[in-house]
Parts: C-alpha cells; structure tokens; sequence
C-alpha cells in the first residue's frame, strides 16, 4: 500500500495530527526536534512532505537573530528555506495534486505588487519566505502559500536533494 502522504509505506501519517520539526525557542539556542501541530494546506497553497531540506548561512543568521523576518515571526521557529518533497494536501490550486514532486523557492512572490508586475519577484513587497517569515522546511511537514506561482514540478530524474538546493 501506498501511504496518504506518498512516502511508498503505509503510515497513515495524514491522519496523524502532529509532527516532528526541528525548533529553536532562543536566538543562538539548543535546536531539538520536537512534536509540533501539524499544519494544514492554506487557501492557495499545498501540504507538503518534505523530503529534503539544505541549510545555508542564512539559517544560521537567522538562528543568531540577525534577521528581522523571524525576530518579528517571534519564537519559537522552524528554519529551512531550500527544500523540495510531495504534495500530500492542497487547497485551491491547479498546477498540483497529490504525488506531485516539487521544488520550493526562497521567495514565494504575491503577483500583485508593483515588484511583481515589473516582472520583479525576488524584490517582491509581500514575499513570503519558509524559513523566515513562515516556518520552515526542516520538519516533516510544510504549508507552503501561493503555490500555484511560485512552486515548480520537478522533472522524474531530478532528486529531492538536488531540487532543495536550488532554494
């Protein structure tokens, strides 16, 4: 059997309503892995499991708190911008469904400021970014908004691992 969240086992993880996520509650704090709520696809976004997720020298501004996306997120927070895994769960989109592979970029751009209709994304006003305005991809599980602009399917032969470094 194929699991509800597409990890090839049957662990009926979807019906589980928590999940592990790598968390800090201070800045320059321990990071433990911690049983968490497991969040669900927002209006316009997708679920995703998360199959691979890097970790940059941001992360570790972030966790120093030398940026202000999380010191105004508050504590305590899931980092983890570069990421990639299967779409469990959407909400309203139409480029993915279920079983989907994808990759997630840094910067998940609104289409409707004056940054995006310059064609401008990565300078977007209302960008939101896992890992600092929302939390992040070291978890199992993350909501990721805005999919259907700013996520992008991954090709059969390129690997998650891969795919998340491209964050």
């Amino acid at each position: 059997k194929t699991c509800p969240c597409y990890c090839h086992t049957f662990c009926s993880s979807l019906s589980i309503m928590t999940m592990r996520a790598a968390r800090y509650h201070a800045f320059s704090g321990p990071i433990s892995i911690e049983e968490v709520n497991r969040p669900a696809a927002p209006p316009g976004g997708i679920l995703l499991r998360v199959k691979a997720c890097g970790i940059c020298r941001s992360d570790w501004h972030g966790w120093k708190g030398h940026d202000s996306d999380i010191v105004d997120h508050g504590l305590p927070f899931t980092p983890g911008h570069e990421l990639s895994g299967v779409v469990v769960q959407s909400n309203g989109v139409t480029k993915f469904q279920n079983g989907d592979r994808v990759a997630v970029p840094f910067i998940l751009s609104c289409g409707n400021c004056r940054q995006c209709a310059r064609n401008r994304p990565t300078i977007c006003e209302q960008q939101g970014q896992p890992g600092f305005t929302m939390p992040g991809g070291l978890a199992e599980f993350v909501a990721i908004p805005r999919a259907d602009r700013n996520v992008s399917l991954l090709p059969p032969k390129v690997s998650f691992v891969r795919a998340a470094a491209l964050g």
